[in-house]
């Protein structure tokens, strides 16, 4: 008998008695645990028919030779399940492909970043302050300017950088509004990992430039706009597969946390850039270079596109209650090339709910037709310009007015950012407690104009009022752009004009965020230019681009607040178009 089981002699019919030419008088046999193992010499096929008939056992065949260990005692103490694998359990396994999707499209655009912060670190050391006893000559350039490195050590080094910074910027804007067109019709995946890889490569062969002592411009400009075109893959391909993801629900927040990937990575490529800002700044670029090019490796083992892949539930992103309640008067219907028009009255029937069973990409004029897609294009132009501003050019402005060193600088920097994740998150909270991303955009930016102003006059008066006041302006700085490029570019991309065709979600994403990137190479481009009369002037044109954003959404903002009043029923502010 085994350990632990009582030493009753349990009754059993043996293979002789059954077949009727058993002893009636013979002892009982031993019993058999037949499902660990078979008794000394048994068939197992007759043990299995004769323990079947006896109703009291099922034969089960083992699939392998198990070893015969004795039970547990009764008594004996055992643990219970593990807290980490309770959790494991109680989750769903459709909350853990979406943690999973969250995670992974977090870490990639992070490091999309964290490779375009290195060149705002490096500025102030091809051109610095040749007096520092601590400089050490790169170059064979005149007494003045010994410590820079050529072709940067010249009088007008701002505008080679804004030079700098245009190539890289014009080729992200152009390369923006093809890449969502490749993006809806190649595999996510693929596109996606194909260009953080070339982008590791793009930006470790501007650090390469260091090693192999390239003092030529054109060397630069080259690498600065193949980098720019390919990573034109990041964004349309990572928002598109949050989109696929994530419905409606809580989006603005699930978003505006997710977004601090901008802020992190900065904060990241700013702080590795500093390491060897001074010794080798040709590092700052490659380590960065090497980081992306690993997380794109990552992209293409573990990225999941779309729910349906692994069998999981896709997101509802309109139900019908929604759509009955919150359409607008105007009502937009898709065409047939999968665009939206405007009629006058609501008809279901003409504006079935039902997806298409294969549902075509959408074509660039279909997408512009879509209701607010223009408006915050055109909005994001502006704030973008006055983020990618600071981005290129606060650390010299730092050097410049506060006096502080390139690495100092770098670090101080990063509190821009830090405001830019509370933005984010505090933007898209409130956008969806309120229902309205317009206004929740044009608040902020109102707001950020009079910081601007105040932070250029007092923020450099002491430490403390520097970094209060960059988190402040980072906050209100980013925070509408945070909100535009996520939470509105998936709702705009899954408006309900276009019957379910998640389709349209790329291409939107790239007009949205392509316009933005007119901006963002206005900004730096235009710095450059105005730099040189004095920094109150930059920051008047930051200014006057935060209210020129403001202007671009007044009629999305006025149509939100009349569904405030009642004017119209809805829970959401992108839908009164």
């Amino acid at each position: 008998m085994r350990a632990g089981r009582s030493a009753e002699p349990q009754p059993q019919h043996s293979a002789g008695r059954d077949a009727g030419g058993g002893d009636p008088n013979r002892a009982p046999a031993r019993p058999q645990h037949v499902t660990g193992g078979v008794g000394n010499g048994a068939d197992p096929a007759a043990c299995a028919r004769l323990l079947a008939s006896s109703g009291a056992f099922k034969w089960q065949r083992p699939e392998g030779p198990q070893p015969s260990s004795p039970l547990p005692a009764r008594g004996t103490m055992r643990s219970s399940l593990a807290p980490g694998i309770r959790v494991i359990r109680a989750l769903p396994r459709d909350s853990w492909y979406r943690g999973l999707t969250l995670v992974l499209t977090f870490l990639f655009y992070t490091s999309f970043h964290l490779s375009r912060k290195p060149i705002s670190i490096v500025k102030s050391e091809l051109h610095s302050n040749c007096s520092s006893p601590e400089k050490t000559p790169h170059n064979d350039s005149n007494s003045t300017t010994w410590c820079d490195w050529a072709p940067f050590d010249q009088a007008n080094y701002k505008e080679l950088f804004g030079a700098l910074d245009n190539a890289f910027l014009v080729a992200y804007a152009i390369g923006m509004f093809i890449s969502g067109i490749f993006g809806e019709r190649l595999p996510l995946r693929y596109y996606l990992s194909g260009g953080m890889v070339l982008s590791g490569v793009f930006t470790s062969l501007f650090g390469l430039a260091y090693f192999w002592e390239i003092h030529v411009l054109w060397y630069y400009v080259i690498i600065q706009i193949c980098n720019g075109l390919v990573q034109t893959t990041g964004w349309p391909s990572v928002v598109t597969c949050v989109g696929n993801w994530f419905g409606k629900g809580k989006r603005g927040l699930i978003m505006g946390i997710w977004n601090s990937h901008t802020s992190v990575g900065n904060i990241l490529g700013s702080l590795i850039a500093g390491v060897w800002v001074s010794s080798a700044w040709g590092l700052s670029f490659i380590v960065p270079g090497i980081i992306i090019a690993v997380m794109g490796i990552i992209c293409f083992l573990f990225l999941v596109e779309y729910p349906e892949d692994v069998d999981c539930n896709p997101p509802l992103h309109h139900t019908e209650s929604e759509e009955s309640e919150e359409r607008d008067p105007e009502v937009t219907l898709s065409t047939d090339d999968g665009s939206c028009i405007r009629e006058n009255t609501i008809d279901s029937s003409v504006c079935p709910r039902e997806p298409a069973e294969q549902p075509e990409a959408i074509s660039f004029l279909g997408a512009l037709r879509i209701p607010g897609v223009v408006e915050f294009s055109l909005c994001l132009l502006f704030a973008k310009l006055v983020s990618y501003t600071f981005l290129y050019w606060l650390p010299l402005y730092i050097v410049n007015v506060a006096h502080f060193g390139a690495k100092e600088a770098g670090d101080l920097s990063t509190l821009f950012d830090v405001g830019g994740i509370l933005g984010g998150i505090l933007a898209g909270l409130v956008s969806d407690y309120t229902g309205g991303r317009a206004t929740t955009c044009c608040v902020m930016l109102i707001v950020a104009a009079p910081m601007l102003f105040l932070y250029n006059h007092v923020g450099q008066n002491g430490i403390a009022s520097s970094v209060a006041m960059l988190i402040i302006c980072g906050a209100l700085v980013n925070g509408p752009y945070a909100l535009i490029t996520t939470a509105v570019s998936a709702d705009l991309g899954t408006h309900e004009c276009l019957k379910g065709n998640a389709k349209a979600l790329s291409t939107v994403t790239a007009i949205i965020d392509g316009t933005g990137s007119i901006g963002a190479a206005l900004g730096p481009l235009l710095a450059g230019l105005i730099s040189p009369s004095g920094w109150n002037n930059v920051f008047y044109m930051l200014i006057t681009a935060d209210i020129l954003a403001c202007l671009f959404l007044s009629r999305v903002v006025y149509k939100e607040i009349k569904g405030w009043c009642g004017c119209y029923t809805r829970k959401r502010g992108f839908k009164e178009f």
